[in-house]
This record gives structure tokens, C-alpha cells and sequence, in this order.
């Protein structure tokens, strides 16, 4: 495999954990503070995932600018392919946020 599935896969697995992680964490202190875990859960994950991606990407201005000197000097293959990278970061840390989603359905099933 070429580098850049490599960067692919990794962009989405950082997203994935970002969001994946600071869940379970806010959770845990959820539990400790006497909140609900779940809907703490929730509400991280959905408003973590700018962040996820910003991490995923290890800095937006970078994948900016090279979008923005790509566009200027006619490198549409740059810009493709950070292009690319910002939409594997976005699947990472959706797919992060619907495991969170998915897992407090399972609780109300559970709980019946």
C-alpha cells in the first residue's frame, strides 16, 4: 500500500479514537460526578467531532493552506488528496459518534 492509504487509515483511526475515548473518559467522570454516563457520552461525542477531525488531520491550517496553494498553483493532485484526508477524518469521527449512539440504544434495550 502507498503512503497516502496509509495517512487514509491513519486519519480515520485517530478521529475514531478521539471521539471514541473522550466518550468513555467523560462517562467515567460522569459516573464519579453522579451525571448520566450515557447522554454524557452523547453530548461529548457529538460536540467533539470538529476536534476529532482537526486532530486526525494534525492541524487544520496545514491542510488549508496546502488546499489553498494546490488551488493557486493548479496542483489538483494536492488538493485531491486533502481532500481526501479531511473526508476519512470526517467518517472517523462520525462513525465514533453512531458507536456512541449505538451503544445507549443498547442500554435501553438492556434496561427493559
Amino acid at each position: 500500500m502507498s503512503i497516502f492509504f496509509h495517512n487514509l487509515l491513519y486519519n480515520f483511526l485517530i478521529a475514531f479514537g478521539v471521539i471514541i475515548g473522550a466518550s468513555f473518559f467523560a462517562g467515567i467522570g460522569a459516573l464519579i460526578n453522579n451525571h448520566p454516563p450515557l447522554k454524557t457520552m452523547l453530548d461529548v461525542s457529538s460536540s467533539l467531532k470538529i476536534w476529532a477531525v482537526a486532530v486526525g488531520l494534525g492541524g487544520t491550517f496545514s491542510s488549508f493552506q496546502i488546499i489553498e496553494q494546490g488551488l493557486i498553483k493548479g496542483e489538483i493532485k494536492s488538493v485531491i488528496k486533502q481532500m481526501a484526508y479531511i473526508v476519512a477524518a470526517l467518517a472517523g469521527s462520525n462513525l465514533g459518534c453512531i458507536i456512541i449512539k449505538i451503544i445507549r440504544k443498547c442500554g435501553r434495550v438492556w434496561l427493559k
